[in-house]
């Protein structure tokens, strides 16, 4: 039976991201995901690399602090996939004051090391393009940055990291039990493949990194002594025809005091979010309701002049977030953080380390932390990933010159697939590029979709259209057909 260092189960960016930095620093490390890479909840963020300006109001300096130092960490190491984003904050009067948004906002440009996104500004609605599309009475506001990130991909490239470190990485493998050796020093894992074959591993450490079913695995998985207690609240989003011009996104001031956003989504698109609903059902069973969706469209409705209805909705995702229990506070009033817990000691019981909440921007400094946990159990390397290259990152952070040069390389693929390819793939685009085979349609070829099925771990065609890329929101049936042949002619 082949012994691991460390055995992380969960897929989604806190686990791939952990197994990366473990891989990374001399640990043998198993990646186990149940079902695909970002298949839960980081996959139905609002897509944002951000500090989180409404954290601010509950006091959160640090957490703020360090998610806003953390945006240009992440930019730098996935440029085609994480990029600036002007913000459009609107001022309503009857809401925030308009000193105390100046005055949330100067922190906001401090707080964090600041050197490639441009600070914040107070503008005049009255014309131009941020106000074009607004109604009437919004008179003036603000423009700050943040950063925009394909999400699931951001999973992806991590567990792609690992692997090309050494990693063992498996997907659509449960882990149905893992107990601890009669002596204590090992894990001996129970994994069960999709097509029901089942195999054991062991390690000398397990990470719980299961996001909303972090509680499940605690008490029925590893069977911790005390497990796990979180709350789920629900985050819910709609997808619309382009409605507004610019490349720029808005966050709108609602009359209940909570903040939601507009944002360019791919190409020809708006997304708009999110909510925070108490979540007690299944985290495996979340939807937009028709509740929350009325919610968002009249919350915009109220800044735009183009009024949105129940029609314009092309797509809606939800998410579980994983938060750390807090008695007496609002869904939205609690805490975004992380934390940890270790069950063992060096000497006892092989460890246990399981963690509880995060956010997307802070995957990278959460993982860091995570295997630092394991200093006094392992001799290992230095930490290294913060100035490490994601894969396809390679191409710098111009992206403007790199679609120039790609788009030179390749007259004759239309400017949008051009893009589309770059912001996906990144340097990976040209290998994707030179073996494209047949046209699919919808700007697909096969050479992309035999990609993502050798080199992405895509099996279903969910993967490919909602996880892999948003090619679910623009191919036809054809296409689609096409793309599963593919996926299972492996």
């Amino acid at each position: 039976m082949e012994i691991f260092d460390l055995a992380v189960i969960g897929g989604g960016v806190n686990g791939t991201g952990t197994a990366r930095d473990a891989q990374g620093r001399g640990l043998k490390t198993l990646l186990v995901e149940a079902k695909d890479f970002a298949s839960g909840t980081s996959s139905a963020s609002t897509k944002l690399i951000h500090g989180g300006l409404r954290y601010l109001e509950n006091y959160e300096f640090k957490m703020v602090g360090e998610a806003l130092a953390e945006r240009e960490v992440i930019m730098r190491a996935a440029p085609h996939i994480v990029w600036p984003l002007r913000f459009c904050l609107p001022h309503s009067p009857e809401q925030r004051p308009f000193l105390m948004i100046r005055a949330g906002l100067f922190l906001y440009d401090h707080l964090g090391k600041r050197e490639l996104l441009p600070g914040s500004k107070g503008l005049s609605l009255r014309s131009g393009a941020e106000g074009a599309p607004l109604q009437d009475w919004v008179k003036r506001g603000f423009l700050y940055s943040d950063c925009w990130v394909q999400d699931a991909r951001l999973v992806v490239l991590n567990a792609m990291d690992a692997q090309a470190r050494g990693a063992t990485v498996r997907t659509r493998t449960k882990v149905t039990s893992a107990r601890r050796t009669e002596d204590g020093t090992l894990w001996t894992l129970t994994l069960r493949a999709d097509d029901g074959t089942e195999t054991q591993a062991q390690a000398r450490a397990v990470v719980n990194a299961g996001g909303p079913w972090a509680a499940d695995i605690d008490a029925h998985v590893v069977s911790a002594n005390d497990p796990a207690k979180l709350r789920l609240v629900r985050g819910s989003h709609i997808v619309v025809p382009k409605a507004f011009e610019g490349d720029h996104a808005y966050i709108f001031q609602n009359t209940d005091g909570r903040i939601l956003f507009a944002i360019p989504y791919e190409q020809d698109f708006t997304l708009i979010g999110t909510t925070d609903v108490e979540h007690t059902d299944d985290p495996r069973e979340v939807h937009c309701t028709s509740e929350e969706q009325s919610y968002m469209l009249t919350a915009v409705n109220r800044y735009f002049k183009k009024s949105l209805t129940d029609a314009d909705v092309v797509w809606t995702y939800a998410g579980v977030r994983p938060l750390l229990f807090e008695e007496g506070k609002s869904a939205s009033k609690v805490s975004r953080d992380y934390s940890f817990r270790l069950d063992g000691k060096p000497g006892g019981d092989a460890p246990l380390l399981t963690i509880f909440g995060g956010k997307l921007t802070a995957y990278r400094e959460l993982s860091e932390e995570a295997v630092d946990y394991f200093k006094p159990f392992f001799d290992m390397r230095q930490t290294w990933t913060k100035g490490a290259v994601l894969p396809g990152g390679e191409i710098g952070l111009d992206f403007d010159a790199a679609l120039a040069q790609f788009s030179a390389a390749h007259p004759d693929m239309p400017t949008k697939t051009a893009w589309r390819l770059l912001r996906n793939y990144g340097a990976h685009a040209y290998d994707i590029a030179a073996a494209r085979g047949e046209d699919f349609g919808s700007g697909v070829s096969q050479g992309e979709i035999e990609y993502l099925r050798d080199r992405e771990y895509a099996t279903a065609l969910d993967d490919v259209l909602w996880r892999r890329s948003k090619l679910g929101l623009v191919a036809s049936a054809e296409t689609k057909a096409r793309i599963s042949d593919v996926l299972s002619s492996a």
